[in-house]
């Protein structure tokens, strides 16, 4: 089963994508995506409810975050009223020790993104600071990646022998199923992704 792990749609404030129109464009292009997880900035979109595009276009339709942190963005799966009660998502400076301790006593997941990437990205920060404990899993395909950040976080992933994962950071209708992740078991709600992730039975892919 394939998914595309980072996406924003007009829920983020720098996003200009509807969740129909990502939609229409997988099956418009006949995309090789089961799904994608909707990955908004700063916040959890708990309200929206995505089961009739679910049943309309057969993608199942995941929710998570993209956080803030001393160390970069991180992306959150399996994200629960626990998690929610445990800080701050609009913050822009979480430790992201806090948010990896956080992350795993709820049972989410908690997935440094595009950490290849100047000041956001996990590994700028690991030149002047070191490593933190706790990060298991990174991003290592983003479809925003410019010039050699993936090849950076692939590199340094393998060095630190992290898992890695692929998602589009898809702002716009048209950059959805850049990247994505394969995974060997099916996934159809949050739980389902979680567990999988926790599984480490998956690969990231690319279309780049």
């Amino acid at each position: 089963m394939i998914l595309d792990l980072h996406n924003h749609s007009v829920r983020s404030d720098d996003a200009r994508a509807r969740v129909r129109n990502y939609c229409e464009w997988i099956r418009k292009r006949d995309l090789p995506l089961d799904g994608f997880v909707l990955t908004e900035h700063r916040l959890f979109d708990a309200e929206s409810d995505y089961r009739p595009l679910e049943d309309e276009f057969g993608v199942a339709i995941l929710k998570g975050s993209e956080v803030e942190t001393d160390y970069g963005h991180v992306l959150l799966f399996g994200v629960n009223p626990d998690l929610l009660a445990a800080f701050d998502f609009s913050r822009v400076d979480l430790p992201l020790e806090l948010v990896l301790r956080e992350a795993e006593r709820c049972g989410a997941v908690a997935v440094p993104c595009h950490p290849g990437r100047p000041n956001v990205g996990l590994f700028a920060h690991f030149e002047r600071r070191g490593p933190v404990p706790g990060v298991r899993i990174v991003e290592v395909w983003n479809g925003g990646s410019r010039g050699q950040e993936d090849e950076l976080a692939r590199r340094r992933a393998a060095e630190c022998g992290y898992l890695g994962i692929g998602g589009s950071d898809a702002h716009i209708v048209s950059h959805i199923g850049r990247c994505a992740t394969r995974f060997a078991d099916e996934i159809r709600t949050e739980e389902d992704l979680v567990a999988a992730l926790r599984s480490g039975r998956f690969e990231a892919v690319s279309w780049k």
